[in-house]
């Protein structure tokens, strides 16, 4: 193979997890020309990615910009299926946990000389595929591990390696630099990320939770924190953020109290802060698979989701999940056990 397109054109964690792909075909084929197609929303996951040439991007109509037009960004993406197509790829693989049709739908625009993807014969035009892995009845096992079976007609097999993703150094220096410059920083003690927002109700902690969290890991751990979260106005129905939350969690602080607050606009701003801590405390979502793929050890909230499929990747991690599978319910005290099982690990990367 002399070129590859690999195409995951969905959530910001769908994309991490298929980064061990990306790096088992850099290893398959060192010599290859090995680009990503993915949209403008999970960019940044894959701009610094060692293992690729090339990352192209588009915009899905509803993640345009105010003020751009639908017909805009339709023919910015045709035009740039012209570009790929021109490329003409040896290989477009299909990334995606099944067989959907968009996908299908721009590898034949792309016209590579094959393709490989999950095929299933109930999908319009999955004859497309002539590089076929069935699709499994059931999800087994982890995302990365799905995706990962995918390159079995290249004779790739075994477990994959880790998640690989890179800060922007200029964001990642940003949060350095931010977080140094506060009177209680100190070098030797963890910073710890706590990250508030969940797109799904199930998800979501209680504000006064966090507060005697925090309260008791900066007592009995001395630690300090980032606080991450998306925000704006939580009515907002396009992009409902968690200011709010926030400003109640630090409200509900003692003066002082070493906490960065990090709102994040873009996903380079939380790339860049997480990349700058030691452990992670979240619920799972894009958020928690980004702390993994920058080596965090990992307390996290589940709700309704499967957590031997979507928990965090080939990091220590905590899980809590309530019989409920509500987060709401999740007392204080477990999030504390969950933490301290895991501070040995977070205690040996201070100082890396």
């Amino acid at each position: 193979m002399k070129s590859i397109l690999v195409i995951r054109r969905d959530n910001i964690g769908d994309l991490v997890c298929t980064t061990p792909l990306i790096h088992a075909l850099r290893e398959r084929y060192p010599q290859a020309r090995i680009d990503a197609l993915v949209n403008s929303y999970n960019l940044p996951v894959v701009t610094h990615n060692p293992d690729l040439n090339n990352v192209y991007a588009y915009t899905k109509g509803k993640h345009r910009a105010a003020g751009e037009s639908l017909v805009g960004v339709t023919w910015r993406r045709l035009c740039l299926m012209w570009q790929l197509r021109a490329t003409r790829y040896d290989l477009v693989v299909l990334a995606s946990g099944g067989c959907l049709s968009r996908p299908l739908r721009l590898a034949r625009l792309i016209r590579p000389n094959h393709v490989l993807g999950f095929r299933d014969a109930k999908v319009s035009g999955a004859d497309l595929i002539d590089l076929p892995v069935t699709m499994p009845q059931q999800r087994e096992g982890h995302e990365v591990e799905c995706l990962f079976t995918l390159l079995e007609p290249l004779g790739i097999t075994g477990m994959p390696g880790p998640l690989v993703l890179r800060a922007e150094p200029a964001q990642q220096e940003k949060a350095r630099q931010t977080l140094v410059a506060k009177t209680w920083y100190q070098a030797s003690r963890p910073t710890i990320a706590v990250h508030i927002s969940a797109r799904k109700p199930s998800q979501r902690w209680p504000v006064e939770r966090f507060i005697a969290t925090l309260q008791t890991l900066a007592t009995s751990g001395n630690a300090q924190f980032m606080l991450f979260w998306a925000p704006g106005d939580e009515n907002n129905p396009m992009h409902p953020g968690d200011d709010r939350k926030a400003q109640a969690i630090m409200g509900g602080l003692p003066e002082g109290f070493p906490l960065l607050a990090w709102p994040t606009h873009t996903l380079h701003e939380l790339i860049g802060g997480l990349s700058v801590c030691h452990g992670m405390l979240c619920s799972d979502g894009g958020a928690m698979h980004v702390g993994a793929a920058l080596d965090l050890p990992i307390a996290c909230f589940f709700g309704q989701s499967e957590v031997e499929h979507w928990r965090p990747w080939a990091v220590p991690y905590r899980v809590m999940q309530p019989a409920s599978k509500d987060v709401s319910e999740v007392p204080v005290e477990t999030a504390l056990e969950a933490m301290a099982a895991l501070w040995p690990a977070i205690q040996e990367r201070v100082g890396r």
